[in-house]
């Protein structure tokens, strides 16, 4: 069976041509830019501006409609001009090339025809997470809503935004440390695609761009060991039981739908953020292994709900035991200093919280074995 003839990439911006199957008359599918996107930062497909039978047809539709000459129904005055030579393929290109030279060098000034912010961020995101590379849900999820947190930039033209602009965005941000992280890493990533691509010559917009806010990502507050007695007293509650797995584990709250349980040989493998912490195994603490069996055998995971729900669920709990305050990622802070408290040592606790040790010796040399691990998690003792 003959292969379907593959076609050049469009230009940065252009629409799209989707082929959209055998059986139809007219089987490829012709879409403008897209230039909204959604709450979360997805792009939103718009109606198509027709369909035709020839990729060549759709490209010309295309150029007309970006060089603004396009009109509802000038596909077929399109096909006809591939009938007049037999393969009218110079009397085609001729007006493609004619639309294309009105698109591609327009009157000084006339800036609108540059690819917008949003426009370049949907060829990013398309590079980036629809390519050989698998990311995360996760990944896609943060990128997506850093573009939603740059909305003051979406309709301006990408190559016309000024360092100053980004930096302001950033600057203005209301959010926590981590969005504007998040911001920032991605006003860097497409500032390196448009300039591989040609949308702009250099990065010299966003080589100075940083963060002007105080890093809150780490700075935890432990829980106390009454609060952990409280916890044990109260362990049949289902947010209880996943603050005192987090505590006795060392893992994140987005950790906890991701990570493999296996308990065959009693332990946690992966994670997120890093590659020494999604590469990592925890032995799992005997006091909480109970927990983490009968989870899996009611749940068949640990975190049957989503992390906002389980974030309200835990501030509700707090509040109605008359307890302080804390954020989830407080319970990572608190077997940090379990581990500190009953002795674990030092590069074992960072090999379980899966922090870089820092040292070549350690981190390309440095080797334990689960049952090691499990020698010095058991150090730790449940509060009397």
């Amino acid at each position: 069976m003959a292969k379907r003839k593959k076609h050049p990439r469009l230009p940065n911006g252009y629409g799209s041509i989707r082929w959209l199957g055998k059986g139809r008359r007219n089987p490829y599918g012709v879409y403008p830019p897209v230039t909204e996107f959604t709450e979360d930062g997805v792009a939103v497909q718009k109606k198509a501006l027709c369909y035709v039978d020839d990729w060549m047809v759709g490209f010309a539709v295309l150029t007309a409609y970006k060089a603004g000459t396009w009109k509802p129904g000038m596909e077929s005055e399109f096909k006809k001009l591939t009938l007049e030579d037999g393969t009218g393929t110079s009397t085609l290109a001729g007006r493609i090339l004619a639309d294309y030279n009105r698109y591609a060098h327009p009157d000084k000034g006339n800036g609108e025809k540059r690819p917008t912010f949003a426009e370049v961020y949907e060829l990013f995101f398309d590079w980036k997470y629809n390519g050989k590379k698998r990311y995360s849900t996760a990944s896609r999820n943060s990128t997506q809503a850093a573009f939603k947190n740059c909305s003051a930039l979406h309709e301006r033209i990408y190559a016309n935004i000024s360092y100053q602009e980004m930096q302001d965005i950033l600057d203005n941000c209301p959010l926590k440390h981590s969005s504007v992280e998040l911001m920032n890493s991605l006003l860097k990533q497409m500032a390196r695609y448009a300039m591989a691509e040609g949308i702009v010559k250099d990065m010299r917009s966003v080589e100075l761009l940083k963060i002007n806010i105080e890093d809150d990502d780490e700075h935890g507050i432990p829980f106390t060991n009454d609060d952990l007695k409280n916890f044990w007293a109260d362990s049949q509650n289902d947010v209880a039981e996943v603050i005192l797995l987090m505590c006795y584990s060392g893992f994140r709250i987005g950790e906890l739908y991701v990570v493999n349980v296996d308990l065959k040989n009693k332990c946690i493998r992966g994670g997120l953020k890093t590659r020494t912490s999604k590469t990592r195994i925890v032995p799992i603490h005997s006091s909480v292994l109970p927990i983490v069996k009968r989870r899996i055998h009611k749940y068949g995971c640990l975190m049957p709900i989503p992390r906002d729900k389980f974030r309200k669920e835990m501030y509700e709990y707090l509040e109605c035991r008359n307890m302080e305050k804390h954020t989830p990622h407080d319970c990572r802070h608190t077997f940090s200093r379990l581990c500190e408290d009953y002795g674990v040592r030092e590069n074992d606790r960072k090999r379980m919280m899966g922090h870089k040790i820092g040292d070549i010796t350690n981190d390309v040399y440095g080797h334990r074995e689960v049952e090691q691990l499990r020698e010095e998690i058991e150090k730790i003792r449940v509060p009397d």
